[in-house]
């Protein structure tokens, strides 16, 4: 008795049910209907064009396909694990409402190459909102650098107190992070726009097809040179994660910051009501779970990533059944990152920045040490001499706890005859940060450089 698969004349038993539900793909590739059934209908124009199909069967085929696309918008598909993947059970149910004509669709065509198809489909639609959503991050971030470039705070490095900032350079700083971001997915769109359709399982086909009017028809830019490339290629995916993760990665970063500065320890920064919780137990909590959950989705999206580099890393030429285990993560990552981008967008909206907390954390500290050195440096002394004259009164000052700009010129003087009254001037936190014009640097006439700078790129990308 002969299998009752689509693919069973073969078979002479039908499949164990364990083996059935294992081997199903549909429980996640459904997510694909849609691009499935775009990619069906331009490759029954393409039949039809080509004379491999008559003209009434692709005009049957095609009234039955938007027939499956009206009720897949409307969530009336039932879809089956019997029929394993998302183009077995649609085939299916196009069998059922347009009859054994439904079976003349997978003419010169496999499965290998529909589902790559779709897949690059599913990504290449999506790159687009992932591009327009780091853009918007990018335009509150730059709003946001606008009306700080004279907000001074601590900078750090190793967590300590290193020199005043201007914090719209924090700011400026992960915009550029984004703009990397956003020039990754950008180029991820080259190798996502290229068409497998065509290739069949993944010698070609005898068939008279036409691949450059598919690729024109679904909006691809070229197809794939070669048919064994094209049926196993999972690069564009590959880098579609390591992007993703590069992404998230630095808004992880981002996070780890403002939870330190929400804290009461800090008082930097309070988030909104609407992006933040509160306590079971305790009622004056107000914890930052946006932040918090979005630097813990990344190991999720490392995970996907390692996953398909681990999965891809033995596959010989051409498809493979591992190949099914490529598209979860991809999946799950879309509809991890879009959310993160949005909602970090809206976060950072309306959060409320404690400017005179910040200023006042730079001015009871030793940030201002390297103004110091400079300015000994200035005088002619060799900067590593000033270096060690300076940390001698940064220990006097820890342990007589006063600041530099609290010591006495006498006292400055006994360091270095070289320090004049004009030295207090410029360890004032605001002017250390406003003299810093170096390129790229955080004095202010260079900030308001950056953000002409950012305009500009946002502009030219709109």
């Amino acid at each position: 008795m002969m299998s009752k698969k689509l693919w069973g004349g073969r078979f002479q038993a039908e499949t164990d049910q364990l083996v059935d539900e294992f081997g199903a793909s549909i429980g996640f590739d459904q997510l694909m209907a849609e691009e499935d059934l775009l990619g069906s209908l331009a490759h029954v124009k393409m039949l039809g064009k080509t004379g491999i199909l008559t003209t009434t069967e692709v005009e049957k085929i095609t009234a039955g396909l938007h027939d499956l696309q009206r009720d897949l918008a409307a969530g009336k598909l039932q879809f089956s694990k019997a029929n394993e993947d998302i183009h077995m059970n649609l085939e299916a149910l196009l069998t059922e409402r347009i009859g054994p004509v439904a079976g003349k669709l997978h003419t010169a065509r496999s499965r290998n190459d529909q589902v790559a198809t779709d897949f690059h489909l599913y990504v290449k639609r999506r790159l687009p909102k992932v591009l327009t959503a780091i853009k918007q991050l990018q335009t509150v971030l730059l709003q946001l650098a606008s009306e700080n470039v004279e907000t001074v705070m601590p900078g750090y490095t190793h967590l300590q107190h290193a020199q005043p900032i201007s914090l719209a350079q924090s700011f400026l700083a992960y915009f550029n992070m984004l703009q990397r971001d956003y020039e990754r997915f950008e180029f991820n769109q080259k190798h996502t726009d290229l068409l497998p359709l065509g290739s069949a399982a993944l010698a070609g086909t005898t068939f008279p097809i036409n691949r450059e009017f598919t690729a024109h028809e679904l909006g691809f830019q070229a197809v794939y040179s070669n048919s064994l490339d094209a049926v196993s290629d999972r690069d564009f995916a590959l880098e579609f994660l390591s992007n993703a993760s590069m992404l998230m990665m630095h808004l992880s970063r981002f996070c780890e910051e403002l939870s330190l500065w929400v804290s009461q320890e800090f008082n930097f920064v309070e988030l909104s009501d609407a992006y933040t919780t509160g306590s079971s137990i305790m009622p004056q909590k107000k914890n930052p779970d946006m932040v918090e959950l979005i630097r813990g989705k990344i190991g999720r999206i490392y995970g996907h990533l390692m996953g398909l580099l681990t999965t891809m890393k033995g596959l010989p030429l051409a498809y493979n059944k591992d190949l099914q285990e490529d598209k979860e993560g991809v999946f799950d990552t879309v509809h991890t990152i879009l959310p993160t981008l949005k909602i970090f967008t809206g976060m950072l909206k309306t959060m409320k920045i404690n400017q005179e907390q910040m200023y006042a954390s730079t001015e009871n500290d030793y940030s201002n040490a390297t103004e110091l050195a400079d300015y000994l440096a200035n005088k002619g002394m060799p900067f590593r001499e000033a270096h060690g004259i300076v940390g001698q009164l940064v220990f006097k000052g820890i342990q007589e706890h006063r600041n530099l700009q609290d010591m006495s010129l006498d006292e400055l003087q006994a360091a270095s005859p070289l320090i004049e009254a004009d030295v207090y001037h410029e360890l004032q936190p605001k002017v250390a940060v406003e003299r810093r014009n170096s390129l790229g640097g955080t004095g202010f006439q260079s900030i308001k450089q950056q953000i002409k700078q950012a305009q500009l790129l946002l502009q030219k990308e709109a």
